[in-house]
């Protein structure tokens, strides 16, 4: 018997043409996906190469021509009186208007209307008969048959490329800079304790909303969650107020570590008992009742079993709470002093750039010194990061 395929079974084939249409569709979402990815690292990246270049640069050019040879029109005095030097009957005064950094003149002049009056290495006669030669490099020579009697020297207005330079100069001003490794410290000293109290406290109470029957068991859960949209703003003074009422009682007072250790722990609460009782909720029940068919206290599962099998979502909130608190400016200016033993490193760099942002050129490289410990926690916790998210937004 001849055998011939099912019209159901030919259905399943793919055709050439879906093949294809499939395959383009990859395609275009691969791309997107791409253009989006690039779009957002886009300005970190630009922040990363701004951090290398020196303030000039980054006043007169933007990021993306950092490896290109940029034009530049400056000007500079030669010497005066007191440099002249007796030469074969001649008075010289030399020297060299540029910078180190690499800097060639292209064309010159005395006047700033007409920069391209001369070119390099060519010499020019000043009204009082004095010969002026200026090269390449910045190396000039000033010639008179009778003795300067200039008390400020010539300004010399000039045309220059500059070639693409890259130093450390930003971060070592920034590490260099008194204070900023105490307050280094300082931060880790107010991250650490603020990030660990909140989990422990939101731990127990996750496990207690998505396992524990008690009264007003949702109500409560509601109430927390919906402390997630009241902004932090509005609690600062209130909770600034309280502070300075029971600390007399409590030793609790604003201007502490432990003061700024309460105040985040409040406002880092609500989302993470919201994280972890949804992660600890979508964990499977025939592993609690077993435990609880076995003897086992509420204590003994939520330390053996519930604790080990949340760690995704522990390391998901972990990350949350260590970027807000390691990125804090405001509550860390509310609940801590400036004191050298305080300040923390974000406070730290704003005073360094000053009030009217000086040294502003230094926020690059603030900016990556202030990230380095983030990237290290994120990095090694993301395993966990988008398990512990997605595991427990919906329940099989």
């Amino acid at each position: 018997m001849e055998y011939r395929e099912l019209p159901e079974r030919r259905g399943v084939t793919m055709s050439p043409m879906k093949r294809k249409s499939f395959s383009f569709g990859r395609i275009i979402n691969s791309m997107g996906l791409l253009i989006l990815v690039l779009l957002w690292i886009l300005p970190t990246i630009g922040l990363f190469v701004s951090s290398f270049r020196d303030k000039d640069q980054l006043a007169l050019t933007g990021w993306w021509t950092a490896l290109s040879t940029a034009e530049r029109s400056e000007f500079r005095r030669t010497g005066i009186q007191e440099d002249q030097v007796e030469r074969n009957g001649k008075y010289v005064i030399a020297g060299n208007l540029l910078e180190p950094g690499g800097k060639k003149i292209q064309t010159f002049s005395t006047n700033y209307r007409n920069l391209t009056a001369h070119e390099a290495g060519d010499t020019v006669k000043f009204k009082d008969s004095s010969l002026f030669t200026l090269q390449e490099s910045g190396d000039y020579e000033w010639v008179s048959n009778v003795p300067f009697k200039h008390k400020r020297g010539k300004r010399i207005f000039y045309v220059a490329k500059v070639p693409p330079t890259f130093s450390l100069d930003n971060y070592r001003e920034v590490l260099s800079s008194e204070g900023v490794g105490q307050s280094f410290i300082n931060t880790l000293r107010v991250t650490i304790p603020a990030t660990v109290i909140p989990i422990m406290i939101a731990s127990f109470a996750a496990y207690a909303f998505a396992w524990m029957e008690f009264p007003w068991r949702r109500f409560l859960f509601v109430s927390v969650v919906g402390l997630l949209v009241v902004p932090l703003q509005m609690s600062l003074i209130p909770l600034l107020s309280m502070y300075n009422e029971i600390g007399n009682y409590f030793g609790v007072v604003a201007k502490s570590y432990p003061g700024i250790w309460l105040a985040h722990t409040g406002f880092g609460l609500p989302l993470a008992i919201y994280l972890l009782r949804n992660y600890m909720g979508s964990l499977p029940r025939e592993i609690i009742e077993s435990a609880r068919i076995d003897g086992a206290t509420h204590f003994q599962i939520f330390t053996r079993l519930v604790l080990p099998l949340s760690v995704p979502a522990l390391a998901s909130f972990c990350i949350f709470q260590f970027l807000w608190v390691w990125n804090d400016l405001l509550v860390a200016l509310v609940f801590l002093g400036k004191q050298d033993n305080q300040i923390v490193l974000t406070s730290k760099l704003r005073e360094l750039l000053g009030s009217r942002g000086d040294n502003w050129e230094i926020l690059t490289s603030s900016a990556f010194i202030s990230i380095i410990v983030p990237l290290i926690v994120f990095f090694t916790l993301q395993r966990y990061f988008v398990r512990g998210l997605v595991t427990g937004s919906v329940k099989a």
